[in-house]
């Protein structure tokens, strides 16, 4: 028998056992929060990967000392079982520290909560709480009542109703008000946004027919005069969130829309999207409806998001008049999609703040939209003077220059506010080594990439996060290549 032979029968013979493996130290400290049966199906799982790889023809050690070779065995079963435990955790829902710049960041949980909205997660809502309960009469109450007296507070509106996202929203108004019969919408608002969902496919799901009227670009009041039958139920608009339509372009006005509607007895229903409760103009968000606003200028019912411009927990807000919110909520769909105490409470503490005019300074998403290029550079140079003092040995090379930030989620996407980028390269580490290394630090820090320079902007790091987020740049000054 060949020496390489020998040596790989040795080794197969060496795999630690099970039992063995879970009797290391690495796998005592994970007892407690992995779990003694979960912890078991990982070593099993660690230790026929061993088996594979060295049948591949993978060595470990090339000791033919067989001690030797069943301790080092047992080592790299340990840290793989390491590794196994970790990858799982990173696969779950952990704080990150956004340093991307978009603001409303879909894979990153849309719009971070205020202070206040956390607070009334932990303190209110994760116990028990007066959901339905009326805590004067003793009696069951109504869930979402005070969200919804604040959203008609705020917005102008007789009645409001909550579930659980805008499409649950389009789909519960479609369905109660418009089932069975036509609803006329601007082919050039027949949108699809992430996931895969389109406003045509959430019509057809609630019963209603699609009337397409104009064309991509250009939508006249008489294309929406002339399609009505004696069958319409709705006119529609959607405000195309993620995209923008530019140069040859026509679309009524609301108002127009809402004389058109009203004179043929029909309803208006405006999918409003984001759900800007503010004019958020002088931040060049000028194309994003303000609830308030549609409902002066004659909608009937409106649908929009909790967690986007509006900054609080993913919703589907509804805002019209009583007699059609009072038909939404005798609806037998709305129980699937109400929303639940959690989200119940983050809003109305994010409603608590509009209401106080106290929006820009609490709700973080407001916040940072009106955050200034000079103010965002200022922090950039404190970072950078910190990095600086902190060590001598500096592989890490870092600038600040110009950049532009994204509003995200759908939102806005013509709107890029300027800012100031902390610009990062290392000595040893490329762009993507250096992003995965942020990636993996505690927390996990989520930058850009371009042209292989890391790049972090402030205006999505809160100010108590700028500890972590140098904390995590400390550890990248003088790492080597090998360590990632």
């Amino acid at each position: 028998m060949s020496k390489q032979r020998t040596l790989k029968s040795e080794q197969l013979r060496a795999i630690p056992s099970i039992d063995a493996l879970l009797k290391t130290d690495a796998a005592r400290q994970l007892l407690d929060s992995v779990g003694a049966q979960h912890l078991t199906r990982l070593a099993r799982a660690v230790t026929d990967e061993l088996r594979a790889r060295l049948l591949a023809g993978e060595s470990f050690d090339d000791s033919s000392n067989g001690n030797q070779t069943r301790e080092v065995l047992l080592e790299e079963a340990a840290r793989r079982l390491e590794r196994a435990c970790q990858k799982e955790k990173l696969k779950g829902v952990r704080r990150v520290i956004n340093a991307s710049g978009v603001i409303i960041h879909t894979n990153l949980g849309r719009a971070p909560l205020s202070k206040a909205a956390r607070r009334a997660l932990a303190d209110e809502a994760a116990r028990y709480c007066a959901l339905e309960y009326d805590l004067e009469t003793g009696e069951r109450g109504r869930r979402g009542a005070r969200v919804e007296q604040l959203l008609t507070d705020l917005t102008g509106a007789e009645a409001a109703l909550v579930v659980n996202n805008c499409a649950a929203a389009a789909l519960l108004i479609l369905t109660a008000l418009a089932e069975g019969g036509q609803t006329i919408v601007s082919r050039g608002e027949l949108i699809e946004i992430g996931g895969d969902f389109r406003v045509p496919d959430v019509m057809s799901q609630s019963g209603t027919r699609l009337v397409e009227v104009g064309t991509t670009n250009r939508t006249r009041i008489s294309d929406y005069t002339q399609a009505i039958t004696d069958n319409t139920r709705l006119v529609m608009r959607v405000h195309p969130s993620n995209y923008r339509i530019v140069g040859f372009t026509a679309a009524p006005a609301l108002t127009e829309l809402a004389h058109v509607a009203h004179e043929a007895g029909l309803l208006l229903y405006e999918d409003a999207g984001s759900g800007a409760l503010l004019d958020l103009s002088p931040f060049g968000l000028a194309d994003e409806p303000v609830i308030a606003e549609s409902i002066k200028s004659g909608a009937d019912i409106v649908s929009f998001s909790g967690d986007k411009l509006l900054g609080a927990a993913q919703a589907g807000l509804i805002v019209g008049r009583h007699e059609l919110i009072k038909r939404l909520r005798e609806q037998p769909l709305y129980r699937a999609l109400r929303a639940d105490k959690l989200a119940l409470a983050a809003l109305e503490a994010t409603l608590e703040a509009y209401r106080r005019d106290a929006a820009f300074d609490e709700v973080p998403v407001l916040h940072m939209v009106a955050l200034t290029r000079e103010e965002i550079r200022r922090r950039a140079q404190t970072i950078v003077s910190k990095l600086r003092k902190r060590s001598s040995i500096d592989a890490l090379r870092y600038e600040i220059i110009e950049g532009q930030s994204a509003i995200g989620g759908g939102s806005a996407p013509t709107t890029h506010p300027q800012t100031a980028l902390i610009a990062l390269t290392h000595e040893h580490l490329s762009a993507d080594a250096l992003g995965r290394a942020l990636r993996l630090s505690t927390p996990p820090v989520i930058a850009r990439i371009s042209e292989d320079k890391i790049l972090l902007d402030l205006r999505t790091v809160a100010v108590d996060e700028e500890a972590d987020l140098l904390s995590a740049l400390l550890e990248l000054k003088g790492q080597s290549a090998s360590a990632y």
